[in-house]
């Protein structure tokens, strides 16, 4: 589902590492202190909670969008955009409305 989002807004997918390690993805899309810096125009946190480690890896990123179901989670604080709801109905909308 993210890779299909991803390769509508001609974007790449990271992780988190709590994705790397339940085996979703491979190490090498890891993001934050033990993984990749990244810093893009556009940084969409899809079901991130805002870790300090993953936070670590993506501060730098022009805008930042979170989306979370969680209203507390930490990734709002320095998020510029959010969106408080469920991603597995939130990306698929999102695919919907690039096609």
């Amino acid at each position: 589902m993210l890779y299909n989002l991803a390769d509508k807004m001609g974007a790449a997918v990271g992780a988190s590492r709590a994705a790397v390690d339940a085996g979703y993805v491979p190490s090498d899309l890891q993001v934050g202190q033990t993984g990749k810096m990244v810093a893009p125009d556009l940084y969409i946190a899809v079901g991130i909670s805002g870790a300090i480690q993953h936070l670590a890896g993506m501060k730098d990123s022009k805008t930042i969008v979170a989306i979370n179901k969680d209203p507390d989670a930490p990734i709002f604080q320095v998020s510029d955009y959010g969106l408080v709801d469920d991603l597995f109905k939130a990306v698929p909308e999102m695919i919907t409305s690039l096609d």
